[in-house]
């Protein structure tokens, strides 16, 4: 099911996204915890600025 799921986000004319990984410290533990993104390659810059 994956494959259709990328073969569909590579068509023509479509929008192209990136995955983004981001550290995320918790309040609790102090520990790093990693979210990561499926985001339009155009919005990359915004969403890393928060």
């Amino acid at each position: 099911m994956a494959k259709k799921v990328v073969a569909t986000l590579k068509k023509q004319g479509g929008v192209t996204y990136a995955k983004v990984i981001k550290a995320v410290k918790s309040d609790k533990t102090g520990a790093y915890t990693f979210r990561e993104e499926m985001i339009p390659s155009t919005d990359v810059k915004e969403s890393l600025k928060k």
